[in-house]
């Protein structure tokens, strides 16, 4: 099998330079496109100067895959308003079947640890948005209520389409638009946040053991949802 072809560096210099009353990525004093063609600007200056350092930190080619946050920006600005829609939506409709929603109904000791850790994050979107989400157990879907689906929309809907995307990978990794909300609000940390979403996985390998393959795969996850929590904090500053 070949190798993947990457594109040799072809600059000295990266800045980020005013664009349009957002920041822009320079390079060599020549803005860097999107590979929609559009300009790479940040809405923060602090989200500009990460991708920045990913732009600075390449070798003698360029390895997209050691650029994360480039890959969030660019993604987001190439969907921009047209998709931002569409992200929202896809946020929303995973309150109708949320993680955090669907409980076990047995082994007790996995009861109990799920109510311990998720009745927190319900709790917290009553207090942070009004929505009042029904838990059930088993996988029989239980419907939530209209006002609890308008209250996430309300929320996320004057927010940047550089927060919808960041979110709606956070909400697909998670499993819940419950947790991927609590990180937008920092109500925990990412890595609280994260593990919250593997209670299932963690009480499986207490009692079986681990599986190398899910393991990495689950690294991979993790990685991904620090770069996500990354992003969004930078979008606040």
């Amino acid at each position: 099998m070949s190798e993947t072809v990457r594109a040799k560096r072809f600059y000295k210099d990266v800045s980020v330079v005013p664009h349009e009353c957002r920041y822009a990525i320079a390079l060599d004093g020549r803005k860097a496109k999107t590979i929609g063609r559009n300009i790479l600007s940040a809405p923060t200056e602090a989200v500009a100067q990460a991708v920045a350092a990913e732009w600075a930190g390449q070798g003698e080619h360029i390895d997209r895959a050691t650029m994360p946050m480039t890959g969030i920006l660019s993604a987001a600005i190439d969907g921009g308003d047209e998709d931002a829609d569409a992200w929202r939506e896809e946020i929303v409709k995973y309150l109708g079947s949320d993680l955090v929603c669907y409980r076990a109904g047995e082994p007790q000791a996995l009861c109990d640890r799920q109510a311990s850790c998720w009745d927190r994050y319900v709790d917290f979107m009553r207090a942070e948005f009004g929505a009042i989400l029904v838990t059930t157990t088993g996988v029989i879907a239980v419907p939530q209520a209209d006002a609890s689906a308008a209250a996430a929309r309300a929320a996320l809907k004057k927010v940047t389409p550089e927060t919808l995307f960041a979110l709606q990978i956070a909400t697909a990794i998670a499993g819940s638009a419950v947790l991927a909300l609590a990180l937008w609000k920092g109500f925990d940390t990412p890595e609280a946040i994260f593990e919250a979403s593997r209670i299932d996985e963690r009480f499986q390998e207490e009692r079986w053991g681990v599986d190398d393959e899910a393991k990495a795969r689950e690294e991979r996850l993790k990685a991904d949802f620090l770069t996500v929590a990354r992003f969004l904090s930078l979008l606040d500053r």
